[in-house]
């Protein structure tokens, strides 16, 4: 994240993505080339989709997928194997982001909950929650950010094989003539 003035100085508005998988296919398999591992068109798309749709986290996983494959070519299913050994899911999450949804579902009952309250049941720093775990959590829909804090949304009790709970019952207005 980049902080407003930052932007402000440079004066052209420029709003940043996140990669899609396939983009960063080509990205892994370029590093790949340049870190001398052998890698299959399989093997970089199994990396790539995991990466959070981020060069510098595809790289990052590259190598550690390098180092489980030694000199053997990396396809998909060394990938795989590798990464499931990392904690990394097929979705790209990893063992700290399934801590925070765990807190925030079953801790909390899904919220809402202030972020300093997740930061120590986590034991985290309150930026590494909002710079590194949430954004990838609320492009995948499973947090929401609300004014009264952080909510669970029904993807994340889905994601952990949880029953998301009923609607709160309808209230009348304070205001209604009765």
């Amino acid at each position: 994240m980049l902080s407003t003035p930052l932007r402000d100085r440079f004066g052209i508005p420029v709003r940043l993505e996140f990669y899609s998988a396939e983009d960063l296919l080509g990205i892994v398999t370029r590093a790949s080339g340049k870190l001398g591992a052998p890698i299959t068109a399989d093997g970089a798309y199994e990396i790539a989709k995991r990466a959070r749709g981020t060069p510098r986290v595809a790289v990052r996983l590259l190598r550690r997928v390098r180092d489980f494959a030694g000199d053997n070519a990396i396809d998909a299913k060394a990938a795989d194997a590798a990464l499931k050994r990392l904690d990394v899911d097929s979705d790209g999450l990893d063992m700290l982001d399934r801590r925070y949804l765990h807190a925030l579902v079953e801790t909390y009952s899904g919220g809402p909950v202030g972020v300093d309250t997740l930061a120590a049941a986590l034991s985290e720093a309150r930026d590494a929650i909002e710079d590194m775990i949430e954004p990838y959590l609320m492009q995948q829909g499973l947090v929401m950010r609300t004014p009264r804090g952080r909510v669970a949304a029904p993807k994340a009790y889905e994601r952990l094989g949880k029953k998301p709970p009923s609607a709160p019952p309808a209230t009348g207005s304070l205001f209604e003539g009765k």
